[in-house]
């Protein structure tokens, strides 16, 4: 089938290469020159396990190309998939429907048949109806548009995979738009007859199932931060904690990890709009706890802060620290709303020599903030410093040789912000090891 996805970002990108590895032609539009330049050279605009060789090995036979051209994409398929982000106004909670709008203006009106518009990106409620009947009223008066709303669920760093194989795939259909079903059902055959599940429910339903989704992760995630501040004060082991907590069947051990928080382009982003959405219709008391969620994830930053500079005798002021990962998660190079660069740059601020590393995310880091200091592997990050913070999870921080270190640090202190270094280990080695959650 020929399919248009647009918006060529960290969501359109893996569902344009995850689409055409299903055999389906694909045809990706992003207004962007820069992206587009990348991807017309075979590369891929950010990092992404899977991704760029998917793009290189499914570019040559033609089932998947890209164009900035809305007059190419309409001319090309009859189905389109709006992957278009929203991100999180500037000054308020709510999501900014700017560029969303924009595309579906710039498609509607271009549109020559009759076409099923599917918006993918994440978008409050009532965003469907909304964008129905603005593609109704710019599309040509003999065009016929069906909108429906498919939230997604991808992960980054396990994109490809989540595409293939996804855990649920939910469509929101308006009452008679049966024609939308049975067009999806069709395209999404392969995943289907593998046993995925779709749930077929209402327009607003729909749009809701993904940020309920995230801001009850989200809630997860703080609640084990939040019991993590009562661990340290109580000398109780917050790791330990949580695996007893995980071997409840009813809880599980996913979104577990104490530490520096969460962050991403959609945990954040997605608290925030079910706030501001809750107080759009008069129920914002009742979401009130997801204001709290969003506070201990900042009030985790902001204690990792205070351990760098007790650490550091109480003031920071060039003092230097070390900080090891960027990125709001291994294994890409995302750094929208990481709390290991909130940190990185609150304690830039407070007048530290901050020398950050991070195995992908440093050309993105110097680009947005280059007042920050830049190591070339793990190990300059240590050198000189006062205090380490391990801020991200990858794997070569876990493994690294902390006796192979020890002489490279002024003082050997390590701050485990995410509690997955081997405490004996560098206590061994001759560090002073302190990781948030524990005494």
């Amino acid at each position: 089938m020929k399919i248009n996805i647009i918006g060529c970002g960290r969501l359109g990108l893996p569902y344009a290469v995850g689409m055409a590895r299903m055999g389906h032609q694909i045809l990706g539009l992003d207004a962007d020159p820069k992206t587009m330049r990348i991807l017309s050279a075979g590369r891929t605009p950010f990092d992404e396990p899977g991704l760029a060789e998917a793009i290189a090995s499914h570019g040559s036979p033609g089932k998947l190309r890209f164009t900035d051209s809305y007059d190419d994409a309409t001319a090309f398929a009859d189905l389109h998939i709006l992957c278009v982000g929203t991100p999180q106004q500037i000054g308020a909670l709510a999501a900014d429907l700017g560029d969303l709008e924009r595309a579906v203006i710039d498609l509607a009106s271009r549109l020559r048949r009759d076409a099923v518009i599917v918006v993918k990106s994440s978008v409050p409620v009532g965003t469907t109806r909304h964008l129905a009947e603005l593609a109704r009223s710019m599309a040509p008066a003999h065009v016929r548009v069906t909108v429906a709303c498919s939230p997604d669920f991808l992960r980054e760093s396990t994109s490809l995979a989540d595409v293939a194989r996804p855990s649920r795939i939910v469509l929101g259909i308006a009452s008679g738009d049966e024609h939308a079903e049975q067009l999806l059902r069709r395209v999404r055959k392969a995943q289907l007859d593998a046993g995925a599940l779709m749930v077929v429910t209402d327009l607003t339903t729909a749009e809701m199932c993904k940020t309920a989704a995230n801001a009850f992760l989200a809630t997860k995630i703080s609640f084990i931060n939040a019991v993590a501040s009562l661990c340290e004060a109580t000398g109780t082991d917050v790791s330990s904690l949580a695996h007893t907590l995980a071997l409840d069947p009813r809880i599980g051990d996913a979104y577990l990890d104490a530490g520096v928080g969460y962050g991403g382009s959609c945990l954040p982003k997605d608290v925030r709009s079910l706030i501001a959405q809750g107080r759009t219709h008069g129920v914002g008391a009742d979401l009130e706890l997801l204001v709290q969620v969003d506070r201990v994830n900042q009030r985790r930053q902001l204690h990792t802060v205070d351990l760098a500079r007790h650490a550091c005798g109480g003031d920071l002021t060039n003092r230097r620290v070390g900080i090891w990962g960027l990125s709001f998660k291994p294994d890409v190079d995302d750094l929208r709303d990481s709390p290991a660069l909130a940190v990185a740059l609150a304690i830039h601020h407070e007048g530290g020599i901050v020398t950050a590393y991070d195995p992908a995310a440093m050309d993105f880091a110097r680009d947005l903030h280059p007042e920050l200091r830049y190591a070339l592997a793990a190990g300059g990050a240590v050198e000189g410093a006062e205090v380490l913070l391990h801020l991200t999870a990858w794997p070569e921080f876990i493994e690294a040789d902390p006796a192979k270190l020890v002489r490279s640090a002024a003082v050997p202190i390590v701050v485990d912000g995410r509690a997955a270094l081997d405490p004996d280990l560098w206590s061994d080695a001759g560090w002073s090891y302190r990781a948030l959650g524990r005494e």
